[in-house]
Order: C-alpha cells, then sequence, then structure tokens
C-alpha cells in the first residue's frame, strides 16, 4: 500500500501560464509587443489581450502610456522576441528609463546554455544600465519570486523599467501548484517631521514663494494636495514638462509649463522668486527643461535621495511620497494660519499683466492666415475645437515639443503627456496609442513633425488594425527646419535638411483617414471632420502643410549665470 505522501501527485503549471495568472492577478488586461514571444498564447489563455505593433519600439511606448496615464496603477507590460526582437526594442526602455515610468519587460531570452554565447544577446546583462531592475527567470520553483520582486520594483518609489528575462527553453518548465503568489501593494514613505516644519517656516515667510512640481504629482495622485497648497499660500504654480497638468493651467496661481520653451510667466515669476519649493520633481540637468536661477533659496521633496543638491543646490530636503509630504506640510501651514488662506489677488494681477504681454506678442502667430500655414496657428485652432478636459494629447521631439507646451492649457489631470528628459523622435505616436487604449472614451493626440513621422510612421497602420482610433495631427514642411542654422554648409552643398512624403495619402492607403490641409480657413473643419471619425473609430492622420517656423518662446532668465538647465 502506498504511502499517504504518495497517494496525491503534485499539481504543477507551466511557466508560461504562471506569468499569465500573475499579470492577470496584477490587474493586467493588455500587453504590447511584437512576436515571436511565448508570452502571447499563454496571455490569450488568460483572455489578457496582446498589442502586436509594426516595430518593438512603438509597442513599448504603448506600454509606457498605459502606465504613465494611470498613475503607475495599471503596469505597462512590453514584450518582443529573444535577441534581434530586444535589440530593436532596446529604445524603448531608455526612454522609460529617462522618463521614470514603469514598465515590466519581458524579453524572450537565448535558451539558459547558449545565453553567454558570443554575440548571443543578454538582456539581463545588457540592460542593466538603464533599468531600474533585471532579472532572468532559470527556475519555474522561483518564478514567483522573481514576479513578486518585478512588480515590488514596479509599484514602489521612484518609476523606472523593470525587465524579467524569460529563456525560450523555460516556458514550459513546471511552477508547483497552487500558485503562491499575492498582488504586490504600493509602499509609501512619509516625510520627516522636522523637515515639514523648516519647510512650513521657510515658505511663510517667504515674500515671493514659487511651487514647481513635477511628475511626481502625477504618480501620488497629489494633484488636490498640490491646489489646496498653492491657495492656502497664494504662491504661483509651474511645472516641469513631466509635470503638466499637474494644476489646472486655467486656475489662476498657474504660470503653465517650462521646458526649453516656456511661457514668459514662468521665467518672470522664477526669476523674482526668494524660496522655490520643488515637489515630485529631480531638478535634474536637461537641455528640455527649465532653468533654475542661481541664488535662490530651494526646498526639495522628492521620493530619490539621489536627486538632492543634483544640479540645485537645496536649503531644506524633504523626502517621501508626495502626497504624504503634502498633507503634512498643508496640515502644518493650516496650524500656523487658523485655516484661513492667505490674500492672492495681487499675485493674480500680477500673473494676468505678465500673461498678457507675452499672448499679446504671441497673437499674430496663433491666429495668422499666413501661408504656409503656421504650426502656431494649428495649435490656436486645435484648442478652441477640442474638449480639452477630455483629451490627453502629447508631442513629440524637436519642434513641436517647443510649439505647443507654451501654449496648451491643460486643465485635467494627466490629460498633457508631457517629456524631455530623452527626446527620441518619434516616441508622441506610441503615447497617443497606449492612452487611447486606457481611456477609450478620451480623444487621444499625438502631435508631431515630418522628421518624427519618419521613425515611427508605419505604425499608424496599427492604429488601424489594432481598432486605435487616436487623431494624429503633422506638421509637414518638407524639412529639418529646427537644423536650418546647424547644418547650413551641408544643406547647400547637399540638401541635408530635406525630407518630403505624402502622408495623408499613406494614412488613406492604410485604412484610416487622411487628409492634407494647406488653408488656414480649414483647419477648424480639418479638425471637426477628424473628431467625428474617430468618434466613429477611426484612427485619423491630418497634415498640415505649413511654414518652416522657427520662432519659440524661449524667455530668457535674468540671472546671467543661471546658464544650467534643470528640469
Amino acid at each position: 500500500m502506498p504511502s499517504a505522501s504518495h497517494e496525491t501527485e503534485t499539481r504543477t503549471m507551466k511557466v508560461g501560464a504562471a506569468i499569465a495568472e500573475i499579470l492577470k492577478r496584477e490587474g493586467v488586461e493588455y500587453i504590447f509587443g511584437y512576436p515571436v514571444n511565448m508570452i502571447t498564447e499563454f496571455a490569450a489563455d488568460a483572455d489578457i489581450r496582446s498589442i502586436i505593433a509594426r516595430s518593438e519600439r512603438v509597442a513599448g511606448h504603448m506600454a509606457d502610456a498605459m502606465s504613465r496615464v494611470s498613475s503607475g496603477e495599471n503596469i505597462g507590460v512590453y514584450f518582443m522576441q529573444h535577441g534581434p526582437g530586444i535589440e530593436n526594442g532596446m529604445g524603448a526602455v531608455a526612454q522609460a528609463f529617462g522618463e521614470s515610468v514603469p514598465i515590466l519587460v519581458i524579453p524572450m531570452g537565448y535558451a539558459r546554455n547558449e545565453a553567454w554565447v558570443e554575440p548571443n544577446f543578454n538582456s539581463s546583462v545588457s540592460l542593466r544600465s538603464f533599468s531600474k531592475s533585471v532579472e532572468p527567470v532559470v527556475s519555474g520553483k522561483h518564478l514567483p519570486d522573481v514576479m513578486r520582486r518585478a512588480f515590488s520594483r514596479l509599484r514602489s518609489g521612484r518609476g523606472g523599467p523593470v525587465v524579467v528575462e524569460v529563456p525560450i527553453d523555460m516556458w514550459d518548465e513546471e511552477v508547483p501548484e497552487p500558485l503562491r503568489y499575492t498582488p504586490v501593494r504600493k509602499v509609501r514613505s512619509g516625510p520627516d517631521p522636522d523637515a515639514i516644519v523648516e519647510a512650513a517656516d521657510m515658505l511663510l515667510a517667504a515674500e515671493r514663494p514659487v511651487i514647481y512640481a513635477g511628475q511626481g504629482i502625477h504618480y501620488a495622485k497629489a494633484w488636490p494636495q498640490l491646489c489646496c497648497l498653492a491657495e492656502t499660500l497664494g504662491a504661483p504654480v509651474t511645472t516641469s514638462l513631466e509635470g503638466k497638468s499637474a494644476f489646472d493651467e486655467t486656475h489662476p496661481l498657474s504660470l503653465g509649463s517650462g521646458g526649453l520653451a516656456l511661457p514668459r510667466t514662468v521665467r518672470h515669476f522664477l526669476d523674482n522668486a526668494d524660496v522655490i519649493f520643488g515637489v515630485g520633481c529631480s531638478f535634474t540637468k536637461t537641455l528640455f527643461g527649465v532653468p533654475m536661477p542661481r541664488g535662490k533659496r530651494f526646498i526639495h521633496a522628492t521620493l530619490d535621495p539621489a536627486h538632492f543638491d543634483n544640479e540645485v543646490p537645496v536649503t531644506i530636503g524633504i523626502l517621501g511620497d508626495a502626497a504624504l509630504t503634502l498633507d503634512a506640510l498643508i496640515a502644518e501651514i493650516d496650524r500656523r494660519l487658523d485655516g484661513k488662506a492667505r490674500d492672492w489677488s495681487a499675485v493674480v494681477e500680477e500673473i494676468d499683466m505678465v500673461r498678457a504681454e507675452w499672448m499679446a506678442a504671441w497673437a499674430p502667430k496663433l491666429t495668422s492666415d499666413e501661408t504656409p500655414i503656421t504650426p502656431y496657428r494649428v495649435i490656436g485652432d486645435l484648442m478652441k475645437t477640442v474638449d480639452v478636459a477630455n483629451t490627453v494629447i502629447t508631442h513629440d521631439a524637436g519642434s513641436p515639443r517647443d510649439q505647443l507646451s507654451p501654449f496648451w492649457r491643460a486643465v485635467t489631470p494627466l490629460g498633457y503627456l508631457g517629456w524631455g528628459k530623452t527626446t527620441q523622435l518619434g516616441y508622441g505616436l506610441g503615447l497617443a496609442m497606449g492612452a487611447k487604449v486606457a481611456h477609450p472614451d478620451k480623444l487621444c493626440i499625438n502631435l508631431w513633425g515630418d522628421a518624427a513621422i519618419g521613425f515611427t510612421g508605419m505604425d499608424f497602420e496599427t492604429c488601424v488594425r489594432e481598432r486605435i482610433p487616436i487623431l494624429s495631427i503633422l506638421f509637414n514642411n518638407f524639412s529639418m527646419a529646427m537644423e536650418t542654422h546647424i547644418m547650413k554648409r551641408s544643406h547647400e552643398k547637399f540638401g541635408t535638411i530635406d525630407i518630403s512624403g505624402d502622408y495623408a495619402a499613406m494614412a488613406r492607403a492604410f485604412g484610416g483617414y487622411g487628409e492634407r490641409v494647406t488653408d488656414p480657413a480649414e483647419i477648424v473643419p480639418a479638425l471637426r471632420r477628424a473628431i467625428a471619425q474617430t468618434e466613429a473609430g477611426v484612427p485619423v492622420l491630418l497634415e498640415f502643410i505649413t511654414c518652416k517656423e522657427l520662432a519659440t518662446s524661449k524667455e530668457t532668465q535674468r540671472y546671467a549665470q543661471a546658464e544650467r538647465p534643470a528640469n
């Protein structure tokens, strides 16, 4: 008679099935990538939809957007083939790393006996320098631990890509059942109470405080607290590009957001501030951020201690979650003020005056009837035509970023997906696509130029095939206009900045709606037709033939020594 220990066989499931089940328990509904990676089949068995792009990089950008628009609650999952698949897809991982976006990257790997044989691409080695963590799956028994560590890193602390490499010979290995995996909870850290008291002292004593908010506000969902603090102190608010839409930009205390181009209000108030309170930001040096003036006192609240005193000397550092930090600071300031907000009428009057002067200078561009069309006229008409509160918009690298970001007034949290720590051309398309998957009821727009479409334009076909009806707005000036002065001699000799294409025709060839617009009077009618098409489920590409517009709102700071940009 067999012993009791042998009466029941140990039940097992395959590694692939276990990964899919863990993704499902973590709330994953979509995964984004390009074949061949066996996760597609196991995910299908778990009713998780695979969205297949035309290029690995764009799939990664779609996963990126899924994490962004959910404040990291719905983690974007990015998969691809071993070897050339992840080689092609490294750009998306690097972009997520630069922008601190939590995405789960699941590349297939070479078989375990081949992983260390050159020239095979080993993701666990090669992606380590631009990932938050990297770990290969080498045992079915230990898979739950690997996945738990991955999601723990994804859900807590500063964001970034986390890589779990699955060797091609691991998918059918066995994992013991029952699957011992419980979804990971987010862990938040609170600020030092003494630092909060010091920060309250400094802010209440300041004559001209300014709040500079970054994307940490988005991930902490600290939008109400940011507004409360601003109104209590009567302090104006500006944001980094990544933080744009963290504060309603139609609010009387809003200065708008800053990048390489910025509203005059941002430069004016930062230069005249005596205390700058950076919250949920890094102040990390970037060419595409707001240069911080020297000689100011800075309070810096961030999740990552590595950001302290990196580019900006910190008077008071506060380490912790942005929402918990703001909660504590508001409570301390309310106690000091007996719950009474300061009068901010004079601040609002100054903001309105500076903004009115700036907008008067730019009104001719925003309303211009010139042909070829100036991109600013398209942006001006776009803002008047769409329901901004029900729109998610993003820019691309280069001129579209610098033309859109100063003038678009975001009103809804995460209604604008800003970026700029690294500036890969073509990033915006995948962001708009991922946002539309996450928010099918919103109008999702990407604004790009004819250089960017050359990098990722083929994935407009993905919009059609995968039924992702975005509105893609293209500025076509048949040139890399930003490089006009940099590449003058090579262009005169060899035409190095000339590019061309009929992109509306390309969109129609893919099965979408494509329209080319050359007359300024047709901008609004074309936008209305486009929006109607997206509402009918059809992806749209509007191609505007534009001039080689080089003017940008680059306001110069007063401080000659403040030449190193920070964001």
